[in-house]
């Protein structure tokens, strides 16, 4: 019997935070809340022109000329960690991750409970493999703000990848408690449960992915995988034909529905 491969695409996928911050007198929207902005005086000199800039560029996506606003914002103040921050953010909408790093790094110099910096550090981090170092940064942003459900489902992601599957599990289910219907972490809990041979929990935590998102042809095959595993041969080609008819293309599972079906 022809061994089929999982479909592996949820673990490498990072939840990143979306928008840079944006600072003017008042609320200063923020990925994971709120913060108050500082009034104007409190600068030696008043940035927020280039910072401002910076955002609306960043915004459209002219990431260079946001790069570059917010340098001449951190030229004028260098203890601006928000400008930090945002250079940051741009700096890995190119994929320039280690100069991303040095802002976020920066950032948190200047405010070391500076969660937002932790966590697209550890982002940063991962898309460099440095996988031990991106869940230090996540360990980090979660001791500062243990109820964010997107930095426990990336760090377990890292010990996903560094086969810490027990570490990985643990990670997931505590961001499913936080959002119970996060699909990918399930999904991903699953990967980590087969990876221990707990075959049952696989299947469990493939179903649940399933009634959330229920056209997922990935989650369909790999709990076929998981059936075939414990000798349900039926419910497997139940599955492994459903994933088909929403798309699964491979070639290892069309051969196996052919050969055991």
């Amino acid at each position: 019997m022809k061994k089929r491969t999982a479909f592996i695409g949820a673990i490498l996928s990072l939840v990143p935070l979306g928008q840079p911050l944006f600072i003017k007198t008042g609320l200063v929207a923020s990925t994971t809340g709120l913060f108050l902005s500082l009034p104007k005086n409190v600068y030696a000199v008043d940035n927020s022109f280039y910072f401002n800039s910076g955002f609306d560029k960043g915004e459209k996506g002219d990431h260079y000329g946001a790069i570059s606003d917010y340098t001449k914002a951190i030229e004028i103040n260098p203890n601006d960690g928000l400008a930090y921050y945002n250079r940051g953010w741009n700096k890995a909408k190119l994929k320039d991750n280690y100069g991303a790093i040095a802002d976020y790094t920066k950032a948190i110099e200047i405010n070391p409970y500076y969660a937002d910096a932790y966590f697209m550090r550890g982002n940063s981090k991962s898309n460099i493999k440095d996988y031990y170092g991106a869940i230090a940064d996540y360990t980090k942003a979660i001791e500062i703000n243990p109820n964010d459900g997107d930095v426990y489902y990336n760090r377990g992601n890292r010990k996903l990848d560094i086969e810490d599957y027990y570490g990985a599990i643990s990670d997931y289910t505590k961001a499913i408690e936080i959002n119970p219907n996060d699909a990918d972490a399930y999904y991903n809990r699953a990967m980590s449960k087969d990876n221990i041979k707990d075959y049952y929990g696989a299947i469990f935590d493939y179903t649940k992915a399933i009634e959330i998102n229920p056209n997922d042809s990935s989650s369909y095959k790999n709990r076929s995988i998981s059936k075939e595993n414990i000798g349900d041969i039926n419910g497997a080609c139940v599955d492994a034909k459903k994933s088909v008819s929403l798309g699964d293309s491979a070639s290892d599972n069309k051969n196996w529905i052919k050969e055991n079906c």
